[in-house]
């Protein structure tokens, strides 16, 4: 297996709704943010399965030591490998990478957060600055992408936080800021024990009120020169606007199940979205 082929089986195995929006970049796109998704993806998985904390530590900086010897041209795993050509190719630099490990190590360090500010940090790690290195590698002409990029990464990690709120409770994590359950009048047992309450569905509302207001933010802040390169992002946020949507319409259970979109809903999301960015005068809308 060479080790493109290795990040694209981590990525299709993942079943993420990124993989769908990828299936419409041109192959050597694909590759590039498929090897980046697959180190992500990677590093996620030491923290989610590794039942002992100094372990993961340890796997954690071992992969902190495998992007110095990307850059020194000397990588050992297949993702690594990967992703050294197309560090080259597109100059991504090596902090970014290092950032989203430091994400993943904040769960080992805390399962809680005192305000938004503190979450946004961890928002910015795990999933902004994956928004900022897709956007380099989907091609831009104006930097304002960034922010859009950033925003954007920001509003699927939200959208993340909200579904997952059941499956993160059973790993004894809680990312809703702590002041504001006590502000909607939810407890830690409450989450802990996924009691669905009023004042939990008002929370999510509130959650989800933030979440659409970083999609409309990023979606405003991206400029026309780059709209037909950024196909892909708005591709995957049509897909998880879809989903956020749904968890509404199901008046936020998400704390005994997983609300998701199936597979050929994503896929006709995904290419619907991407007819409208190519032929903007076939959007319905």
């Amino acid at each position: 297996m060479t080790p493109d082929q290795y990040c694209q089986e981590k990525s299709a195995k993942s079943g993420s709704s990124f993989y769908y929006s990828f299936l419409f970049l041109p192959p050597p796109k694909r590759r590039a943010i498929t090897a980046v998704y697959a180190f992500c993806r990677e590093v996620d998985d030491i923290v989610d399965e590794c039942s002992d904390a100094a372990v993961a530590r340890i796997k954690l900086a071992w992969w902190r030591n495998e992007i110095a010897d990307i850059y020194a041209d000397n990588p050992h795993h297949p993702v690594a490998q990967a992703l050294l050509p197309i560090i080259r190719e597109y100059d991504l630099p090596a902090e970014q990478f290092l950032e989203i490990i430091d994400g993943m190590e904040m769960d080992l360090e805390q399962n809680r957060y005192p305000d938004f500010k503190a979450l946004q940090l961890y928002c910015f790690r795990v999933a902004s600055v994956v928004g900022e290195l897709a956007a380099i590698i989907f091609g831009y002409q104006d930097r304002g992408t960034l922010k859009y990029a950033h925003d954007l990464g920001m509003a699927f990690q939200l959208t993340n936080i909200i579904r997952d709120v059941g499956e993160d409770a059973q790993r004894g994590r809680i990312y809703l800021p702590l002041d504001e359950m006590a502000q909607f009048g939810v407890s830690v047992a409450d989450i802990l024990n996924r009691r669905e309450t009023d004042n939990f569905k008002r929370l999510m509302q509130f959650q989800f009120e933030r979440a659409q207001q970083f999609y409309n933010q990023a979606l405003s802040e991206l400029p026309a020169v780059d709209r037909k390169a950024q196909r892909t992002g708005l591709v995957m946020a049509a897909i998880y606007r879809t989903l956020l949507g749904e968890i509404q319409r199901d008046d936020y259970r998400v704390l005994n199940q997983r609300i998701s979109l199936t597979p050929l809903r994503k896929l006709w999301i995904a290419w619907n979205t991407a007819m409208w960015q190519r032929h903007p005068s076939l959007n319905p809308h």
